[in-house]
């Protein structure tokens, strides 16, 4: 989101810490977001009208909860309160918004529970095992597929494997509001390293690290970004030796094999 909707993002996402200050659950609250999210986006009359800044927010206030009042607690509505009070480029903003604040608060639920980087490493692999296999990305990215099915196919593949909110988390991934199930689950990630103002760094090298030589690397990158990065650490022998280090959009690279193929190309030019 750019201009007055990312502003109004940052102060929906800032609500999130308040109203659960104020009500507690997080898991409930990350739940139920998600649910308006599905009736914000099979209603877009609702959807103009939150977004329209030309129409008075007591109006506003009052279809709201017309809406929701008695569906979802004084914790959603409160936030919700605050999402259509705000200014939005587009209508679908808003409804990005408000899913952005389910995923914070299945976040906060896995800081609260001391499970954040288990969140964040079980997202990755997760993505990593679907990104492996073509079948399983097409099935579990397909819009046409019934909602029902797919998680049903997400909780044989995951059972016990994974904690509460990765569970959560991916059980929405599946919903097809994203381009991607993997753009989703990206999209989900970014969020929980922002909620210790971190970036994701996903490394590629060519065998195995110790936790001294990530710990370094996470330095490293750190040092050179400016925020502390998550380090998710990708094995891949083709490369031969060196690092290949993907932060946000930058690609860092220093492997032997990008130095050979260079090579090669200065040769053959």
């Amino acid at each position: 989101m750019q201009g007055v909707s990312a502003q109004s993002l940052a102060a929906v996402l800032e609500a999130v810490d308040d109203v659960l200050d104020k009500y507690g659950d997080p898991e409930a609250l990350g739940r139920e977001l998600f649910e308006v999210v599905d009736v914000l986006d099979s209603q877009p009359t609702l959807r103009r009208i939150f977004t329209d800044s030309s129409i008075e927010e007591s109006g506003k206030n009052g279809l709201l909860r017309d809406v929701l009042e008695g569906k979802v607690s004084d914790a959603a509505l409160d936030l919700m309160t605050v999402a259509v009070a705000r200014r939005w480029n587009e209508m679908r903003d808003l409804a990005d918004a408000v899913e952005q604040a389910g995923v914070t608060a299945y976040v906060v639920q896995a800081q609260r529970t001391k499970q954040l980087d288990e969140l964040e490493d079980e997202l990755f692999r997760f993505a990593r095992i679907v990104e492996a296999e073509p079948r399983l990305r097409d099935v579990l990215g397909d819009r046409t597929a019934p909602l029902s099915a797919k998680r049903k196919l997400l909780d044989g593949l995951i059972k016990d494997k994974v904690s509460e909110p990765t569970r959560l988390l991916l059980a929405e991934a599946v919903a097809g509001r994203h381009r991607s199930f993997l753009a989703a689950v990206a999209d989900y990630q970014r969020i929980a390293a922002a909620r210790r103002d971190r970036l994701v760094a996903t490394v590629h090298v060519a065998a195995p690290l110790s936790r001294d030589q990530e710990r370094r690397l996470s330095k490293a990158l750190a040092d050179e970004y400016g925020h502390a990065v998550h380090v998710n650490v990708v094995v891949d022998p083709r490369l031969l030796g060196g690092v290949r280090a993907t932060v946000e959009d930058e690609v860092v690279d220093s492997t032997i094999a990008t130095r050979l193929e260079d090579a090669r190309r200065k040769l053959a030019g």
